[in-house]
């Protein structure tokens, strides 16, 4: 016998069953309090002493029989209900092109630390020809007598005391270095939870089907978008830190009506819940790297 039960219904039926044992004790203690109120009525003088209680009118075996046989059904009933309790997995809708990028977005070819061409050497000098030049004639000179004698006197310059020039200023704090971002690499950075798998196709097969199903359990679908009919491709951008964080999220293609702010909200989710990435890597080192991510809103 396949019997499936799923948690709303296991929960509507221990609230039946604990709904229905209270009220039988209710029941039972009503009819033993109005029995005990009018007493025995019949007479103790028939009582033999084979009977199996000293009073025959107070026989409190007379539903023990009742009582087990409801104990049993319960038993039997829950135990059912334990055994047919199953948890079904929440279906999630992917459509089957979630990973493919619009033809706008426009992906670079990887970056290489191979050193740049030298530069052309310089042009050669350009020799201009000077003309000659003409020799002028000898002038007359004439000499003026500057000699000095004692009674000469000769006024020193003033120098005024000036303050000497003030220091140079300190030479300005070096730029804090920026390290690249890549938006291609080698091994591109994943969603987390497949790293035991043994080949790198497989990791990453696995790891875009956990993003996906990430992604498309905690969208919601606009409002306004749903009444308006509005469908399309959202895609997020944001960098992978080489410690596997998400930085600089941000929209670089919304179709409109709140789709675009709704994807944003979902990948920010991923940093409030600390779901760290796996980074990508260039020559097998940890690099930053900048991830497009589109998210295909598509009425049922």
């Amino acid at each position: 016998m396949d019997v499936s039960i799923t948690g709303g219904g296991l929960a509507a039926a221990l609230a039946l069953i604990t709904v229905g044992i209270v009220a039988f004790i209710v029941v039972m203690r009503s009819i033993y309090s109005k029995r005990a109120k009018e007493g025995l009525q019949q007479s103790d003088s028939g009582s033999s002493l084979t009977s199996r209680t000293k009073y025959a009118g107070a026989d409190a075996f007379k539903y023990s029989g009742t009582y087990f046989n409801l104990g049993l059904a319960l038993a039997v009933g829950l135990t059912v209900l334990a055994f047919g309790w199953t948890q079904y997995e929440e279906e999630i809708y992917i459509p089957d092109d979630a990973l493919e990028l619009p033809d706008e977005i426009e992906v670079e070819p990887p970056r290489t630390a191979e050193p740049p061409p030298p530069p052309p050497p310089p042009p050669p000098p350009v020799i201009e020809e000077v003309p000659d030049e003409e020799i002028l004639e000898d002038e007359e000179v004439t000499f003026e007598d500057q000699s000095i004698d004692d009674q000469t006197i000769v006024e020193a310059p003033v120098v005024d005391d000036a303050p000497p020039p003030p220091p140079p200023p300190p030479p300005p704090p070096p730029k804090p270095k920026v390290e690249e971002i890549f938006k291609v690499v080698e091994d591109m950075p994943r969603f987390p939870g497949c790293e035991d798998l043994p080949t790198k196709e497989e990791r990453k097969q696995c790891a875009d089907k956990k993003m996906l199903e990430f992604i498309y359990k905690n969208i919601k679908y606009p409002a306004i978008a749903r009444e308006n009919g509005v469908e399309g491709t959202a895609v997020v951008q944001f960098v992978v830190e080489k410690d596997g964080s998400i930085t600089d999220a941000n929209v670089v293609r919304d179709p409109g009506a709140q789709t675009g702010a709704e994807a944003l909200r979902v990948v920010n989710l991923m940093k409030e819940q600390g779901i760290q990435w796996i980074p990508g890597k260039q020559r097998g080192r940890a690099v930053r790297v900048q991830f497009n991510l589109p998210v295909r809103f598509r009425l049922e």
